[in-house]
């Protein structure tokens, strides 16, 4: 990501040092607790759930792991350690990509997708205690639509 550089910074108001304080320490809360509870139900980590979740959607179960790891917003290293561990537990296989020797595929496997399906409803409990029962419609709403436009930015720029 680019920094703008300027003469002048204009700095954050309180109201918005208090909103900006407020999103960064309640993200961190409620992914720490989604993250908690899906381990202590089902094993898997909330990454590791996004990955199956995200296969268990591919045509075919299978996608490149160069668009995994943009669909997950995952650095490619981090993705590869993150699927290393999972290939270990017989959750998904690496394959090359038969269009592109240079790609790499990554394919669910039934004892994948059926980890998915037995960890789906504790998550969705999970989801939906610390997060959606919370809040009215119109603020899940709100939020799906601010969290959109940073996802909207493909480019990452300030500029």
């Amino acid at each position: 990501m680019t920094a703008r550089t300027t003469s002048t910074t204009h700095w954050l108001d309180e109201d918005q040092q208090q909103s900006w304080r407020q999103l960064l320490r309640g993200s961190a809360k409620l992914f720490d607790d989604l993250n908690r509870d899906l381990e202590e139900q089902s094993g898997l980590s909330l990454s590791e759930y996004e990955v199956l979740v995200r296969l268990s959607e591919a045509e075919g179960r299978v996608l490149r792991m160069s668009v995994l790891a943009d669909e997950l917003v995952h650095s490619r290293s981090r993705l590869t350690h993150t699927i290393r561990r999972m290939e270990e537990a017989g959750l998904v296989e690496r394959s090359s990509c038969p269009d592109d020797r240079r790609g790499v595929n990554c394919t669910l496997t039934a004892a994948g997708f059926a980890r998915l399906e037995a960890a789906a409803p504790g998550h969705v409990d999970s989801v939906r205690a610390r997060l959606v029962d919370r809040i009215s419609s119109e603020q899940l709403r709100q939020l799906g639509a601010i969290m959109a436009t940073f996802i909207d930015d493909a480019t990452g720029d300030l500029a």
